[in-house]
């Protein structure tokens, strides 16, 4: 426990950024901003070490080269680093969710049809069709697509919220109250 008698980390204030890697940053670039409409905010690199600082820093090849990264905000969220690498034992697939380390990132959107109907527009790859969810998600709309690259991503909608949220304030079993998941604050105005 903390001193604030809290368990984790000291001054834990919420998710800054989420990083990831691709293999051209450039498209990368693109694909955010110009199909999901990220904005990109900086720039910077490349960088490389000819001592170990890329191994113990990073946890990456002592010879791995970073050709750039990128900052991107994403309306409101997290904010995204994604970075480029070359590296000698890179492994050029992207992992599947089923794989250790698996990972999508996800979309909140107000319309999911008219959200799926600009990625496929874009001729991304969306797969399967918009799935209603069950239990204590019900009232939550998902769909996941693919990335140029083959990276996983999801569009997630649910306006008008969840049924996990209308037990709120009742006890949950533990003798405390329930925790509502973080969502993004939507705009009053329609989506640009």
């Amino acid at each position: 426990m903390t001193p604030a008698g809290r368990r984790g980390l000291p001054g834990l204030a919420g998710v800054e950024h989420i990083g990831f890697t691709v293999p051209d940053l450039k498209a990368a670039t693109a694909f955010f901003t110009e199909v999901i409409g990220c904005e990109p905010v900086y720039t910077l690199g490349p960088f490389r070490s000819d001592g170990t600082w890329m191994a113990d820093h990073l946890n990456v090849h002592p010879r791995a080269v970073v050709h750039g990264l990128a900052f991107f905000r994403c309306a409101n969220g997290p904010n995204f680093e994604v970075f480029q690498y070359e590296s000698p034992d890179q492994h050029p697939v992207p992992p599947r969710n089923s794989d250790i380390g698996g990972h999508h990132l996800a979309f909140y959107v107000q319309d999911l049809d008219a959200a799926v109907a600009h990625l496929r527009a874009h001729r991304v790859t969306v797969l399967g069709k918009p799935t209603d969810s069950t239990g204590p998600s019900e009232g939550q709309r998902w769909v996941y697509f693919l990335t140029p690259w083959g990276m996983q991503l999801e569009l997630v909608s649910f306006p008008r919220g969840k049924a996990y949220e209308r037990a709120l304030g009742q006890p949950d079993g533990r003798g405390g109250r329930g925790v509502r998941l973080w969502q993004p604050e939507v705009p009053d105005e329609p989506p640009r």
